[in-house]
């Protein structure tokens, strides 16, 4: 990795090929579909992990074996799995189609695809939090009066929010870099769904290798980025829980 940063930086590489309209086009659709992606998982993701945390869930083991099902499952099966069902001729795409509503290779698909493979990494890392949170503490404030929205809003959520920011650095970080459910089911179409890991692997098969290398660099940063991040925000829940002790 220091390797290919040093090779993009020395050469002067990263900076010319930033300002090419493919890379340029590939940053801003990978900030806004991972940008939409991450808050979809946060509404959605959320009152699952609630459910999954304080085991109010019918069926929980198996709802979270489904929920983590995609963090095992080869990314180029999950992209085939989205067109088989949301595809043209697809269980679902087929009547939407009919509608006038066709989901693959469209920027929406980047979004499902995204959502596809991320979720599980926020729902772990929040269900972990919430999970951690001593009853105790709930039933006091339900004791002195709080409703259950409330317990949740002023008790479970600050505590476990360490947890559910590091789950949504980590849901950001792999969306950002999802690339085999992405190209099968989205495709790779400039500035509607090609994505920097796209990109990288497009202009390599073109043998464009400063723009590869550009965009490569811009991925490495964010990945170590994202890292830093949630080992400083589990480094806090740590803190927070001694100075709790």
């Amino acid at each position: 990795m220091l390797v290919l940063v040093l090779r993009g930086l020395a050469s002067g590489s990263v900076f010319q090929a930033l300002t090419s309209p493919a890379v340029l086009d590939a940053l801003t659709l990978s900030a806004i579909t991972t940008g939409i992606t991450v808050v979809i998982v946060l509404v959605l993701g959320l009152p699952l992990s609630l459910a999954m945390a304080r085991g109010r869930l019918p069926g929980r083991i198996a709802v979270e074996t489904i929920v983590d099902v995609p963090i095992v499952l080869p990314p180029s099966v999950a992209g085939l799995a989205l067109l088989l069902v949301l595809g043209r001729s697809g269980l679902i795409g087929e009547p939407l189609a009919g509608l006038g509503l066709t989901l693959p290779f469209t920027t929406l698909a980047v979004i499902i695809a995204q959502f596809f493979v991320a979720a599980p990494f926020f729902i772990r890392s929040a269900r972990t939090g919430i999970a951690a949170v001593e009853h105790e503490i709930e039933d006091a404030a339900r004791v002195d009066g709080a409703a259950e929205r409330s317990v949740f809003r002023f008790v479970t959520a600050p505590l476990a929010a360490p947890a559910i920011a590091a789950g949504l650095v980590m849901c950001w970080a792999r969306a950002l870099g999802e690339f085999g459910a992405t190209i099968i089911f989205a495709g790779s179409i400039q500035g509607r769904t090609q994505t920097l890991p796209l990109l990288v692997y497009g202009d390599f098969n073109s043998s464009d290798l400063d723009s590869a290398i550009a965009a490569a660099v811009v991925l490495v940063l964010a990945a170590v980025i994202a890292l830093v991040l949630v080992r400083g925000l589990n480094w806090s829940r740590v803190l927070d829980t001694r100075a709790a002790g």
